[in-house]
């Protein structure tokens, strides 16, 4: 991973504004990365930030499993969702999925603000660092012959 980090910011509706206040908290921190959000978040942040982001799809319309994708070709170092456990969502099983491949892929992954808080002030977050991912190819099912 080099020490400029590519970053995908998601947020709920219930979560956008928290999301909001980090992000200005940290612009400075942020703006010398490459930074991916989901649409309307994105548009939030550019907005009232005046960051630099490149917006995927809305992720009911297929931007988070975008950023999965992106996850799974090595195209993303961090993930930052602010996701609500407190409210159900249409596209629950797309979120589980961006979080699946976070989860497989080694992707550091900051579901709240206070772990977003840790990865901002991390040494690792400004410098290279040597990310370790599993080989899960053993996992792979033959077809039954």
């Amino acid at each position: 991973m080099k020490a400029t980090k590519r970053i995908a910011l998601v947020a709920h509706d219930e979560r956008k504004q928290d999301l909001l206040m980090w992000v200005r908290q940290n612009a400075d921190t942020l703006a010398k990365h490459e930074l991916f959000a989901t649409g309307t978040t994105g548009k939030l942040l550019a907005d009232q930030c005046g960051l630099v982001i490149t917006r995927m799809k809305s992720g009911p319309l297929g931007g988070d499993q975008m950023l999965g994708a992106m996850i799974a070709k090595g195209e993303l170092d961090l993930l930052i969702f602010f996701w609500d456990p407190m409210s159900a969502q249409p596209h629950d099983v797309d979120v589980k999925a961006l979080l699946r491949m976070s989860v497989l892929y080694n992707i550091p992954t900051a579901c709240n603000r206070a772990t977003a808080d840790f990865f901002i002030t991390s040494p690792w977050f400004n410098a290279e660092y040597e990310q370790v991912v599993k080989d899960y190819s053993g996992y792979i099912r033959r077809p039954l012959e």
